[in-house]
């Protein structure tokens, strides 16, 4: 064989290969990460990593929290994006968002990270308006202008009790008003009745106790995993977050086979 010959064949064999290759990766789901109140998708960092790294398509919402409907448009915009597949992740007020976005044909699957996973006419503010017996209600501050924010000296006790200090106090200290019409938002068809649910129960959460989370994991007849940690477990254990995105994208993977 001649050197144009061994070149075309290698070209050929390589664009085969790569081919292959990019076939193989449309396979898996895209992932959509929703952040909750109080911060913003910057938090998803680390778990954006190690999704990445491991093959996965990720974007992230950057959900104003000004309304749950302005929410979930948002939110469908970045689906609408997506080129297959998706497996749609909330975290805390991020699950109402998914609960109702969820609906989007393209959705396969919904992961909640101690997240809200509300039913028909339930919003946030309804489910933290009725506190478990013993349980220490969220630092929330009266509003200001409709917009609402956490006690910051309670917010590291409260939100972030396993992240650094020093982590913990520039979250407290770049918090994002959440709007209480987000918090008041109702779901009007919850997602989880119709799609794979998967719930990271975290033990630990002050923020949404425990027994709330198990709760709405239940209802939503969702696989769970258990952990320890905060309300910021995505920052403080991205490990953990991502092995169930990934449990549930290999979920969707092998449904579609």
């Amino acid at each position: 064989m001649n050197l144009s010959k061994l070149l075309a064949a290698t070209m050929i064999g390589g664009a085969a290969m790569t081919g292959g290759g990019a076939h193989a990766a449309d396979t898996r789901p895209s992932v959509v990460l929703v952040h909750g109140g109080f911060v913003d998708g910057s938090g998803w960092e680390s778990v954006y990593d190690i999704l990445t790294h491991d093959g996965y398509k990720v974007s992230i919402v950057q959900n104003p929290t000004s309304s749950l409907a302005d929410d979930v448009a948002f939110t469908k915009r970045v689906l609408a994006a997506q080129p297959g597949p998706v497996v749609l992740v909330g975290h805390s007020y991020g699950g109402a968002v998914i609960t109702e976005a969820g609906n989007a044909d393209n959705v396969k699957a919904l992961v909640y990270i101690t997240a809200f996973a509300l039913d028909a006419g339930e919003s946030v503010q309804t489910v933290i308006s009725k506190p478990v017996p013993g349980a220490t209600p969220p630092p929330i501050l009266p509003p200001q202008d409709g917009w609402l924010m956490l006690d910051n000296s309670k917010f590291a006790a409260a939100f972030a009790g396993d992240v650094p200090p020093k982590k913990a106090q520039f979250m407290a200290n770049s918090q994002v008003p959440w709007n209480v019409a987000a918090a008041g938002g109702t779901v009007s068809t919850p997602a989880w009745k119709s799609k794979p649910t998967f719930y990271l129960v975290v033990h630990g959460d002050h923020m949404i106790p425990e027994e709330a989370q198990r709760a709405m994991a239940k209802r939503a007849n969702a696989m769970v995993m258990n952990t320890n940690g905060s309300h910021a477990i995505y920052v403080s254990n991205p490990k953990v977050v991502a092995s169930l995105i990934e449990e549930a994208a290999k979920h969707v993977e092998t449904a579609a086979k």
